[in-house]
């Protein structure tokens, strides 16, 4: 096992080799406008995943998927090279899926507003059911009672 600490930096380390692998050395036609958003490599540094997003369709997404996948040798390659560790990590490519989360969030805030301008709407012009301050005061009643 290795300290939390060098497992970071190991991974931080692969985060940017595999995206200036992609800016410069993979020339795949199928791999599209990819950002590499994480790396998270196993306590004993066996396996990375790195983590990436896609600009553009469905189609477009799995098509960057699958040139991750034929070029994860040669991204591997230049890891195990790079990093200089005893045993190259295997690498697992996964659609990183944050920015369809954030939209989702940013959705359902939406409705909240909505929801809660439409009952402050109700509620301006409402009227209490009973006295306007019912615990401010004492009653008559009451006062009479006690003198």
């Amino acid at each position: 096992m290795v300290d939390a600490a060098r497992a970071r930096k190991i991974a931080d380390r692969i985060q940017r080799i595999v995206a200036e692998m992609l800016d410069r050395r993979i020339k795949d036609p199928r791999l599209g406008f990819v950002t590499v958003t994480d790396a998270r490599i196993t306590a004993d540094l066996r396996d990375a995943t790195v983590y990436y997003t896609v600009f553009g369709t469905p189609e477009e997404k799995a098509a960057s998927g699958a040139a991750l996948e034929s070029a994860k040798g040669v991204i591997r390659t230049e890891v195990g090279r790079q990093t200089g560790i005893r045993h190259t990590p295997s690498l697992t490519f996964v659609v990183d899926e944050v920015q369809e989360n954030a939209q989702h969030i940013e959705e359902l805030l939406l409705k909240a507003r909505q929801s809660d301008a439409e009952l402050a709407e109700k509620a301006s012009g409402a009227q209490p059911a009973g006295e306007a301050d019912p615990y401010r005061a004492p009653r008559e009643d009451e006062r009479d009672e006690d003198e």
